[in-house]
């Protein structure tokens, strides 16, 4: 498996290709699990405000570079990388997987400091599947409790993001 398995395996879970806007959401209009309000630069928005559906290629970029990339994806176990690919995708901007990545390495003993480099990828992979899926999983219902507890509005989300994390147990 590889970057486009967990790319399909996100969009899936971030709606697919469509356009909608969710009350609430503070991305506002989303395509493709691509919130505008959060990625006014994306060059696809120019398509959708033509009536255009931007290429699927275009979609696809953003998430390699924006996700798969930073977070070392290529370099890691396939289910660790399609893990913390999913969650960066969930809670961070484009270029920026620091949340994910942090938590981790958490999970992995090593200094959280947001960036995946090799001592990240080896003690990633060093793990057994269980340590790891159980210890990301608790880190972010840790995390999506402390969204919730922050701002109360985020609530109705909260069932969504703990099956979408309940579904990186299976």
């Amino acid at each position: 498996k590889s970057f486009n398995d967990a790319f399909e395996e996100t969009l899936r879970r971030e709606g697919g290709y469509r356009l909608h806007k969710v009350a609430g959401d503070t991305g506002g209009w989303t395509y493709a699990g691509i919130a505008r309000g959060k990625n006014p630069q994306w060059a696809g928005w120019d398509y959708i405000d033509r009536g255009d559906t931007p290429p699927t290629e275009m979609v696809r970029a953003f998430y390699r570079s924006g996700y798969w990339e930073p977070i070392k994806g290529d370099m890691l176990r396939y289910d660790i990388a399609a893990s913390i690919f999913d969650f960066a995708v969930n809670t961070s901007a484009p270029g920026r997987p620091t949340l994910a990545v942090k938590l981790a390495q958490l999970v992995a003993g090593v200094t959280p400091d947001g960036s995946m480099g090799p001592v990240s990828v080896a003690a990633l992979n060093g793990l057994t599947m269980n340590a790891f899926h159980l210890g990301f999983f608790a880190a972010k219902v840790k995390r999506y409790a402390e969204i919730v507890n922050r701002d109360r509005s985020q609530v109705k989300f909260l069932l969504g993001w703990l099956n979408r994390s309940l579904g990186a147990l299976e």
